[in-house]
């Protein structure tokens, strides 16, 4: 399974929210980050503006997995059932409601106390929503946020659950005494720590801890079915009817209405209660992605480089994710490496172009390509260039779109053309040359560098904590662009930066071989002329001497 966290902001950006005390090598190496800096974690996935971005996601992780289920975690609040029920159009698996209570202590005191609602109004809203648009025969149902006992399980399943998350609990069993001091890595009971010392010492937690609670949960579950006369947990799904209105104990209490929460005559009786289907297929199947694996197989068992030319349009989406989930099932990430399939397209490409590129796969495009370029890529390369004979200035036309190499992990991207806004956002590897950028470029990037050849739009670099940029700065604006809370920036005209200079140049020159970029090869030509105009924008922690050695480990 494969869940989109929309309900917690301790997941985008980078991670769990995290202080730089606890960021050691080890978790710094799994999240692609610095050792030692803070992990920031904003709400917003900045690849998920609409519901119509949401099933572009979705739909990208279906291409590249298409045994996986793909969920979707909403937190509990006024209004989650219409959302939710834009999940499931949107060819959701599986949604999770989660509810306020629970979560990690590391987390900022206003998200763990202020954030969300209980699970038991957000479950009802969405499962009566989903029954009233018949929906809910088409995705499962899961809820979480402090449940702890087979009773909750009970509650859960009768509000319309039929999947139940538990994270706390376990924790409680393995030794965990609540102390919500997971930020200051000394917890007393060695559970979330990054100390060797505290773990070894005071951390009692084994398999059977867990395997005993999960037992009792199950037990406990059991003994109310039998009380409640009900033979199976699947059959006391939706059953509201099972529960009674109390008259409250206070003046108060008596003035609260709590039908909504049953809703049994907002809907008609014969509407599903529960999910009837194994899968919730997206309407379109990707039949070009389809093509490129049967393209590809042979060359992909037998490990051997390949060829392919086809024809491309604007309703190919998510291109190359089918092949790089094929090559990352059968050799891994990087393991075609050295011997790479190369796809060449003409067309316009639809969104999500190159998502996921694995190691060994190369796309090629003549035309230009919409939002999501490089989403995710780990290796491999993707090369776009103008139509042969476009008249227009690459320097000045847009050839891809928004949010493109978000969260990309290795890999090349290189554009003769510009890119939309929040180009290279968490950037945490690739090696990528552009002509232009709109706002938010490189922001909360960790790794990798990007070469922009022209204008950049505003708030450049804001919660970059790694890797590095060159700029071309042709009128002087650029000081103005960048967010410099986090990041500086200097020249690399001088002879100190006479290995950033080199570098500039062997960037460029393997970024003309492969666009054959005329602004591109003109700034090459005469890069002696333009060097005083080019930035170099690094993180202010960083030390400039091992910048140029950590983008020398890019697998490609």
């Amino acid at each position: 399974m494969l869940q989109i966290k929309v309900a917690q902001g301790a997941k985008p950006g980078e991670g769990g929210q995290l202080p730089g005390g606890k960021v050691n090598g080890l978790i710094a190496k799994l999240r692609y980050a610095v050792p030692g800096v803070t992990l920031i974690s904003p709400p917003p996935h900045h690849d998920i503006y609409s519901i119509e971005d949401l099933s572009q996601l979705i739909f990208d992780l279906k291409q590249v997995n298409p045994k996986a289920l793909v969920s979707v975690k909403l937190v509990a609040e006024a209004g989650v059932g219409t959302i939710a029920a834009g999940v499931a159009k949107a060819y959701a698996d599986l949604i999770t409601i989660s509810g306020y209570d629970g979560g990690t202590g590391a987390s900022p005191l206003s998200s763990i106390k202020y954030a969300g609602s209980p699970w038991e109004l957000g479950l009802a809203e969405t499962h009566q929503t989903l029954r009233g648009n018949d929906l809910r025969g088409k995705v499962r149902v899961q809820t979480d946020g402090g449940l702890k006992t087979g009773l909750d399980v009970i509650k859960a399943a009768i509000l319309g659950a039929e999947s139940f998350g538990f994270g706390t609990g376990p924790m409680v069993a393995l030794g965990c005494k609540y102390l919500r001091i997971c930020h200051l890595n000394n917890c007393a009971t060695g559970v979330a720590t990054q100390n060797d010392k505290l773990r070894k010492d005071h951390f009692i937690g084994t398999v059977e801890m867990v395997t005993n609670y999960f037992t009792y949960v199950a037990e406990d579950t059991r003994e109310w079915l039998a009380k409640l006369g009900v033979p199976s947990l699947g059959a006391l799904i939706g059953r509201t009817d099972l529960l009674e209105m109390l008259p409250g104990e206070t003046e108060k209490q008596g003035h609260l209405d709590l039908s909504p929460l049953l809703g049994s005559d907002k809907v008609p009786a014969d509407k599903p209660q529960f999910c009837e289907v194994e899968k919730n297929p997206p309407f379109d199947q990707g039949l070009l992605a389809e093509k490129m694996v049967e393209m590809a197989k042979a060359a992909i068992d037998a490990k051997s480089g390949a060829e392919f030319a086809l024809d491309i349009c604007n309703c190919d989406r998510s291109i190359g994710a089918r092949v790089s989930g094929e090559i990352a099932r059968v050799h891994g990430n990087q393991g075609m490496a050295k011997a790479p399939i190369t796809f060449r397209f003409k067309g316009t490409a639809g969104q999500s172009f190159g998502v996921w590129n694995a190691g060994g796969l190369n796309l090629y495009l003549e035309g230009d390509a919409n939002d999501y370029v490089g989403k995710g890529m780990t290796g491999g390369k993707l090369v776009i260039t103008p139509p042969k004979g476009s008249p227009f200035k690459t320097q000045e036309s847009a050839i891809i779109g928004n949010t493109c190499l978000y969260g990309a992990t290795g890999g090349k991207l290189f554009a003769a053309g510009t890119a939309g806004e929040r180009f290279a956002v968490r950037n945490s590897g690739a090696h990528t040359v552009v002509e232009g950028t709109g706002d938010h470029c490189c922001e909360y990037m960790t790794g990798g560098f990007v070469c922009v050849l022209g204008k950049t739009g505003y708030n450049f670099g804001s919660g970059m904590t790694g890797g590095f940029a060159y700029v071309l700065d042709l009128d002087n604006s650029f000081v103005d662009r960048v967010n410099h809370e986090l990041v500086e920036i200097q020249r690399i005209s001088n002879e100190a930066m006479e290995a950033y200079r080199s570098h500039l140049q062997s960037v460029l020159a393997e970024y003309v071989k492969e666009t054959e970029s005329e602004w591109g090869a003109h700034l090459l030509e005469n890069l002696d002329d333009y060097l005083r105009k080019f930035w170099l924008v690094k993180p202010k922690a960083a030390n400039l001497a091992s910048l140029l050695s950590s983008t020398r480990a890019n697998p490609q």
